[in-house]
């Protein structure tokens, strides 16, 4: 299994329009995020969790020549707003299939309504097959993903397990039940926003002790805003076992 790291930024990337914070300056093509994102490959499926709306640029930078489908952890602006850019691939490959919990595929329906359309739909506009997920697994081919529920405040947002893969973005808080999901991975993946505590993710010492309860071989951060720090500085503090992800790395599971 092959995954891309496609953005590692929060909902503004970085850098941030208009900012001089040092971190935005930066020369460090690491510390330039663009918004979170990953691809998941395996045999010959090719999955992305989240479609935000650097998705084209995304796609672009991985060479993606196909995906076939798109699985997302809720509904915010910054992990749906790519969806219209699916367009190449539909006119190349026909419908997509999009995986999503039942109050996601609503707020879809509403956001991009033309995509949805059954009549007088615009010839231009891409198709896709809805496919609801509760929290129990489900399969993309032969492979099983297990979604992990938490919630990201009060909103309801689902993480997922593939194989001995987890990734967790806008997280903030997960039921034992939920967290008993994660055990015996090799890789696991969690947002880290920023030091100070935040209502909605889980902030660097959050995310570090997160990861010391579940155990994982390896774990990237990812999800991060520039107060966070620059890349190489944060790394250097970071257990030996733990990385900082940015854009563009690939890593073999």
């Amino acid at each position: 299994m092959k995954i891309t790291f496609l953005g590692t930024g929060t909902s503004q990337g970085i850098p941030i329009i208009g900012s001089d914070h040092p971190v935005c300056l930066s020369d460090n093509t690491k510390d330039k995020r663009l918004r979170v994102s990953v691809l998941v490959e395996w045999d010959n499926y090719s999955i992305v969790v989240d479609c935000g709306p650097d998705f084209r640029q995304q796609m672009l930078n991985a060479k993606v020549s196909r995906i076939d489908g798109i699985i997302f952890t809720h509904e915010h602006a910054d992990h749906t707003m790519g969806l219209d850019d699916i367009r190449p691939f539909f006119f190349k490959q026909g419908d997509i299939p999009i995986y999503a919990h039942k109050r996601v595929l609503k707020a879809l329906r509403k956001r991009f309504d033309y995509i949805f359309k059954t009549e007088n739909k615009y010839p231009g506009a891409p198709n896709v097959i809805q496919k609801r997920i509760k929290n129990k697994p489900f399969s993309i081919g032969d492979l099983e993903v297990v979604p992990v529920k938490g919630r990201h405040n009060a909103l309801q947002v689902f993480g997922f397990r593939f194989r001995n893969f987890a990734y967790l973005t806008d997280m903030k808080t997960l039921k034992d039940k939920e967290v008993d999901k994660l055990r015996n991975l090799d890789v696991l993946v969690v947002n880290a926003l920023r030091e100070k505590p935040h209502p909605s993710h889980f902030n660097l010492e959050e995310a570090l002790d997160f990861i010391n309860e579940v155990k994982p071989k390896l774990a990237y951060l990812t999800h991060i805003s520039h107060h966070l720090g620059f890349h190489d500085s944060v790394q250097q503090n970071l257990p030996e076992n733990v990385f900082l992800a940015y854009d563009n790395l690939e890593i073999n599971i």
